[in-house]
């Protein structure tokens, strides 16, 4: 039975902050497992030295038989220590997927999910990334109680954009993953995104004058709005309420970001 080697497969991705794993006691080696119906996922690593483990390994089993088990590249990656285990079949194709959470290290930096699918053809497991960046906050729901999960997470873009990262707030978004690849889905799901809309404005009158005049929530809400099809909208509550000495330079910037981001489309 074949396995293909994931080297190749994630080659484009790009972490810092391996470096800034701290240092400390040394703990024994450990195992973790998940599994969902004829799929068991194993993740073995030790011993760890501070918050980074090493020697990190991963191995499928499927049926009863081993079909994967290789060494996590950490060079290529920047792996410090996985945050997640799941097994979920996340496409409805009765085939379980393996979401393994990484985390690089760092302060806030960076986190990903390595997403392992088996093709009955090639009888092999291949494996892509997805990037979660700062944080790395996302969840794995039925959104709409159709049966589909998805991925409900933030758009990391916007870290630092227009404030500290403390003060940093984020649009919503949500991805399926299908056939091997991560589609964002987030303008389907209006109701989430007005309701994400309605709590980022209620954010913006309570910490307005504690974070940049709240320049990070209005971004985030206006990139909601967007999503929404109401951009003018947006731009109109926007501009009647941010009345700094900075804004005009900050409607450019904003206006600007957003259509690099390809809110305004």
């Amino acid at each position: 039975m074949k396995v293909r080697s994931i080297f190749g497969l994630i080659t484009s991705v790009t972490i810092v902050g391996i470096g800034s794993c701290f240092l400390g006691g040394v703990a024994k080696a450990e195992t973790k497992t998940a599994e969902s119906g004829n799929v068991r996922a194993e993740f073995s690593f030790g011993p760890t030295s501070g918050l980074c483990s090493q020697n990190p390994q991963l191995k499928l089993v499927r049926k009863g038989q081993t079909v994967f088990n290789q060494n996590i590249p950490t060079e290529k990656i920047g792996y410090c220590r996985v945050s997640d285990l799941q097994v979920r079949d996340l496409d409805k194709d009765n085939e379980p997927e393996i979401v393994l959470d990484i985390f690089s290290g760092g302060a806030h930096c960076c986190t990903f999910s390595l997403i392992y699918r088996y093709d009955v053809k090639t009888k092999e497991y291949t494996a892509i990334t997805h990037p979660w960046g700062n944080g790395g906050r996302y969840g794995i729901e039925d959104v709409n109680k159709d049966g589909n999960l998805e991925f409900v997470g933030r758009d990391d873009r916007f870290a630092y954009k227009f404030s500290s990262y403390a003060g940093s707030r984020y649009p919503l978004q949500i991805w399926q993953y299908r056939q091997g690849k991560m589609i964002d889905v987030t303008r389907r799901y209006s109701q989430q995104v007005k309701n994400h809309a309605d709590q980022l404005w209620q954010e913006y009158t309570k910490t307005k004058n504690q974070f940049d005049g709240g320049k990070a929530a209005l971004a985030a809400y206006l990139a909601d709005k967007y999503l929404l099809g109401e951009g003018e909208d947006g731009w109109r509550r926007v501009q009647e309420t941010y009345k700094e000495s900075d804004r005009s330079q900050f409607f450019t910037e904003l206006r600007k970001f957003l259509g690099e981001t390809g809110y305004i489309r």
